[in-house]
């Protein structure tokens, strides 16, 4: 099922929910279309679960790179790092699926706007936590305004995902993170 899923993020990502059909499912999946519906009711089944997949494997691989981590700000560099990572080149191209769903889907679909939601406020908590491990650490300072600043590293993180479908290099990606750093004083 991983492999099934994986597939259909892949072709989600570069294609988007409403151009993708069936048959590119089908070939992305390897499984024919009475075996999508079977597992999946129908196209935006399996899109949602591909949408789980892929925030669920982000999540993971995000909070595997900051565990050995020890200052709220090694951390947040290891963020700021991992998202200019993934918005560059092929990979930054084929753009991010909770960016494209809030795009293009949330004003469709009340399900989707509740899972765009919960992710991006995962995010802005995961980053609150940060800040406040920072300031507690003394790696970033005292006078940033913790929940402002979540909210604004959010934006730049999403912009990070709308930017690299440009084909930005990994340097400018890499360039941007480590000025936006600077942020915290």
């Amino acid at each position: 099922m991983d492999a099934v899923l994986d597939g259909a993020v892949r072709v989600f990502r570069e294609r988007g929910f409403h151009a993708t059909t069936v048959t590119d499912l089908n070939e992305a999946t390897g499984l024919t279309a009475g075996s999508l519906y079977k597992a999946f009711g129908d196209k935006r089944g399996v899109f949602l679960a591909a949408f789980e997949r892929y925030t669920s494997q982000r999540n993971t691989e995000l909070r595997r790179r900051m565990d050995a981590l020890q200052s709220g700000r090694d951390k947040i560099r290891e963020l700021l790092r991992f998202y200019a990572e993934v918005s560059c080149g092929s990979e930054g191209r084929r753009g991010c699926l909770v960016v494209a769903s809030a795009t293009a889907l949330a004003i469709f679909d009340d399900e989707i706007v509740k899972r765009v939601e919960a992710a991006m406020r995962r995010t802005e908590d995961l980053l609150c936590r940060l800040l406040q491990e920072g300031q507690k650490d003394g790696s970033i300072s005292s006078a940033v305004n913790i929940p402002a600043m979540a909210r604004c590293l959010l934006a730049l993180l999403q912009g990070f995902r709308v930017v690299g479908k440009s084909g930005r290099t990994r340097g400018d990606m890499l360039a941007a993170a480590d000025e936006a750093l600077r942020l915290l004083g």
